[in-house]
């Protein structure tokens, strides 16, 4: 595609546009803008309401059927926004959407991303409120997905609606089924479909912001390693007090080996991982604590300035174990033992060579000579941003109309591995990572929650976003 270029010198990104709210040609002001998604956001809310009862969990121990039903209400919402879309399959995959709306001949091609399935709930007991029935409270809609990343589903459908479904950019939509359990399918999408999803700029709607009444680029992003881990120290079970002493047993064996997993201080000591240099970021402790709800005496792991704790050095965090639940365990010394770890590590790092690192270590830090196996789940690139550019220009202008303050530009601790495969797909394209969650979103856990007064600002940043991409022309 042609490199499209910035606006012609004079023009202002506040107040040009292919036409108003209503189609008629006219500028409208930021202010303008403002008006016409307060009043569009009502709906707008009630919609992202009902694709919050519909329980997308992705993962196969959950019933696909809310996948597709997902999928279907998604296609009906940008249909009903002016875009042409499907529901597409690849192989046994769960559905994504993929389509779009032509913009005026010249107008670079923008491609909108988020992703439609989300994360088990976990019990119900854990929530204040029913996970798959939204509720506000205190300015924010609880409910799984409601923020991680239906907020950015109905994002770039409020910003079609301001729009009359007739934007002044092409807009090129992709919306994923299956984010949340590796994006299994993603390349074999991208290769089908790349024609119909070629772009000059992608806006990935599945990220974070600073802080409230901060927004944010996500500029970088660390890539990521998921293993399983088994130990096996008997081919049976035996007896605790018959045995229990000189007889390692599987769980005991897993905790020593975990435990060799980082040093005193809390940093990662497995040997060979790549650590960046660290942001020019100031992140201080008392907002860490806040922002993550730190118990009081709980110390901070690792060294070195949090930022770079959070996103330029690796983190290990053991996700789960599977051993007897306390209420049925049997006085019995345990054969075998296995724990899943997620491994986070620096944008730059290759994962093969992460994930033979984290192998090698546990294999050689078999406590007592116990049989250690190591599996790969999945494993994903890191990712980093240009931040120069008309694209991210117009993008940081749109953010601080939108809040009224200057956008931020962030490193995330989190992986969205896909990236890399859209930057690769898509070499020319600049990438924008934004999104709706704030530090207590709580995305992945008990009571998510979305901040509905910064949603309407990141639904107005966007609508801003196509318009002054707009205003740049191709030059064939």
């Amino acid at each position: 595609m042609t490199e499209p270029t910035p606006p012609p010198t004079g023009s202002s990104p506040d107040t040009e546009g292919r036409s108003g709210p209503e189609g008629d040609g006219g500028t409208r002001s930021a202010a303008d803008w403002r008006r016409r998604i307060a009043d569009l956001m009502p709906q707008v809310r009630a919609d992202l309401e009902d694709l919050v009862r519909i329980p997308s969990v992705s993962l196969d121990s959950f019933d696909a059927a809310h996948v597709e039903a997902s999928a279907q209400r998604v296609a009906e919402l940008f249909r009903d926004a002016g875009a042409d879309v499907e529901v597409v399959h690849i192989g046994e995959g769960h559905p994504a959407i993929i389509g779009g709306v032509d913009g005026p001949k010249g107008a670079p091609t923008v491609l909108l991303y988020a992703h439609h399935d989300v994360q088990p709930p976990g019990p119900d007991s854990d929530w204040q409120s029913p996970p798959f029935e939204p509720v506000e409270r205190d300015g924010r809609l609880y409910g799984r997905g409601a923020a991680d990343d239906k907020a950015g589903v109905m994002a770039h459908v409020a910003a079609l609606r301001a729009h009359d479904g007739r934007p002044p950019v092409s807009v090129r939509l992709f919306v994923e089924g299956e984010e949340e359990v590796g994006s299994e399918s993603l390349p074999a999408i991208l290769e089908r479909y790349a024609d119909r999803l070629d772009c000059d700029a992608i806006v990935i709607a599945d990220s974070a912001n600073w802080a409230i009444g901060t927004p944010s680029l996500t500029t970088s992003l660390r890539g990521n390693v998921r293993v399983v881990v088994r130990v096996r120290s008997l081919d049976h079970g035996l007896h605790s007090g018959l045995f229990g002493g000189p007889v390692p047993d599987g769980i005991t064996a897993m905790c020593r080996l975990l435990a060799t997993l980082h040093t005193d201080e809390g940093d990662v000591a497995v040997e060979g991982l790549t650590w960046e240099p660290d942001p020019d970021v100031d992140y201080p402790e008392d907002v860490l604590r806040a922002d993550s709800g730190v118990l009081d005496g709980v110390r901070l792991l690792g060294t070195g300035p949090l930022a770079a704790r959070l996103w330029s050095r690796p983190s290990i965090t053991v996700i789960g174990v599977d051993a007897p639940a306390v209420d049925v365990a049997a006085n019995l010394l345990s054969p075998t033992c296995q724990a899943k770890l997620s491994m986070r590590i620096a944008a730059s790092e290759d994962p093969m060579r992460a994930y033979a690192a984290l192998k090698t270590h546990l294999e050689s830090h078999a406590p007592w000579g116990v049989q250690v196996e190591v599996d790969l789940v999945d494993a994903g690139a890191g990712f980093t941003a240009s931040t120069e550019g008309p694209v991210v220009e117009a993008a940081q202008s749109a953010l601080a109309d939108a809040w009224g303050s200057d956008p931020t530009e962030i490193g995330l601790g989190a992986s969205i591995p896909f990236i890399s495969q859209f930057a690769e797909t898509f070499p020319r394209a600049a990438i924008l990572v934004t999104g709706v969650e704030d530090p207590d979103t709580r995305a992945h856990g008990p009571d998510e929650s979305l901040h509905l007064a910064e949603w309407e600002k990141a639904c107005l940043a966007e609508t801003l976003l196509l318009e002054r991409l707009g205003t740049m022309r191709s030059d064939g």
